[in-house]
Parts: structure tokens; sequence; C-alpha cells
């Protein structure tokens, strides 16, 4: 019986970051501006830890970070007129906008209207279709991050049964594109699909971006798959406390995979990564 080897985000993310800090420090050199702006509208905990946590992680390879902050009650018009300022302001390189925005403002028409070549987070729909043409750089973060831990495996993917569980647009379905870009064999399933534990079984690599606390249990993979969790889930735990837990019963299926990536410290670290990554390839286009 296999034991999985739990793949370590938070190593591998010091690596990529460490190899960007080299980076950076070689276009600030060159007189380059690296700067990334993000943009939180209300005061969602949530994205406010995520961004003050974004502006550390910027500082730790030399990247300038500058936060815009808009109350909940701002419109959409006014949430547009600031990304087009932004947009058209040679000193910043990067932009993003932190999610959930508020009901007034309709997160797709903002994410659009965020300049291709800024698109950091790569939720641009033009950054997304760019993905099927072969592009790894601007593309969604999360997919980048996904792929970057399953190659951190060493698992052949050319030939390899893969499948995706969760076919949203940020995610599920540019992960299934990067892999079939690496030739390897993609389901993407959905809450449609008919008998998903029979296509997860039969798959090499499974990777669960549902949204579902433990959707994917032992008897759903293979002995020796490589699992990879996006899942973020907050429950509560036996003395009533919230935890963080992934798609992914991660005690049991540890015992049959060949590798998993464990909720917390799996894909988030990653994410984060290659949000990183990209800043410093936009400002290095």
């Amino acid at each position: 019986m296999a034991h999985g080897i739990v793949i370590d985000g938070k190593a591998i993310a010091s690596e990529v970051k460490a190899k960007l800090k080299s980076r950076v420090e070689a276009l600030v050199q060159e007189g380059r501006s690296i700067r990334l702006d993000a943009i939180l509208v209300g005061g969602d905990q949530g994205a406010r830890l995520y961004a003050k946590n974004q502006a550390k992680a910027c500082e730790a390879i030399g990247l300038v970070y500058h936060l815009h902050e808009l109350p909940t009650d701002a419109t959409e018009s006014e949430v547009l007129s600031l990304i087009e300022s932004i947009n058209k302001d040679d000193a910043i390189t990067g932009l993003m906008v932190h999610m959930p925005l508020p009901k007034q403002v309709n997160a797709e028409t903002i994410q659009s209207a965020i300049a291709v070549t800024k698109d950091v987070e790569g939720v641009n729909p033009a950054n997304i279709g760019n993905v099927v043409f072969g592009r790894r750089s601007l593309v969604p973060c999360t997919a980048l991050a996904v792929m970057e831990l399953i190659e951190s495996t060493g698992v052949k993917l050319e030939g390899a049964n893969v499948v995706c569980v969760g076919a949203s647009r940020i995610v599920g379905k540019p992960v299934a594109v990067l892999l079939m870009q690496a030739e390897a064999t993609v389901i993407s399933t959905n809450h449609h699909t008919k008998d998903r534990p029979s296509l997860t079984r039969a798959a090499d690599i499974v990777v669960s971006a549902a949204g579902v606390p433990n959707l994917i249990g032992a008897d759903d993979v293979s002995e020796g798959a490589v699992v990879i969790d996006v899942g973020i889930n907050r429950i509560e735990n036996g003395d009533g406390k919230k935890i963080t837990v992934g798609d992914v019963d991660f005690d049991a299926v540890k015992e049959k995979a060949s590798y998993i990536s464990p909720v917390p410290g799996g894909v988030g670290p990653m994410t984060v990564a290659m949000l990183l990554r990209n800043t410093v390839q936009a400002a290095d286009s």
C-alpha cells in the first residue's frame, strides 16, 4: 500500500520567491519599474488578511505594493474609474482586484476592465483564453500553482490520465487546458457528471477544485495516484472552532496516494508565488 508523500507548497513557493528576488534586483538595477497595485472594495476580513499577507510577500522580494481601498458602497463606475487610471499609469506594472466584491459591483465586468498586460492574476477573459494558445504567463495563478505542484513530483504528464473535479472559469478549466497542452488525457467533471468516483478511480492524477469538504475520499482514488487539492473550505471542528480544509479527506487519501497536496500549505502558498511571478513577468515584458 502506498503512503503519500506530502507536497510541501510552502517550500516550493520559497524556492520560486528566492529566484524572483534575484530577478527583481536585476530589473531594478536596470532602472525598470516594478509595482503591483491592488484594489480592495469593502471590509471583507478574508480579503483584507490576504491583502496584508500580499504586501509582506511583495516586500520580501523587493516589489513595490500599493493597496487602494474603496468603501463597501462604492459603485461599479467608481471601481472602473480607478482601474482605468491604474491602467494608464506606466509606473504601475501589475493590477489585481480582491474578491469578493459587493453585490452592486459585477466581478466579470471588473476583471474584464483590467489591462491585459497588467492582469497579474490572469482573470481577464483575454488572458484566460490565451491558455488555449500555450501561454503560461499572465494566466490564472491557481491554475499555474496546480501545474507547478504536479511537475514537482516528477510524474510523467504525457499520456497520464487526469481528472479535474470542478470546472470553474478561473481554476478548473484553465488547469484542464494546461494539462492537455502537457499531452495528458484529461477529463473535466462538474456537478452534472454521472458516476464521478469511477472516473477518479481510473485517474493517475486527480485535481479537485470543487469547494466541497471531503468530496474526495479513499474510495475515490486509485493506489499510487497523485492528488492535488485546490479546495479551501471553512468548517467547524469538534470543539466548535472553524478550521480550513480542502476537498480531499487528507488522512484517508494519503494512505493510497503517491503524492498529495495539503490544505493549508499546498496550492495556497504556490498561488501567491505565481502571482508574484506573473507580476515580475508583466514588468519584464
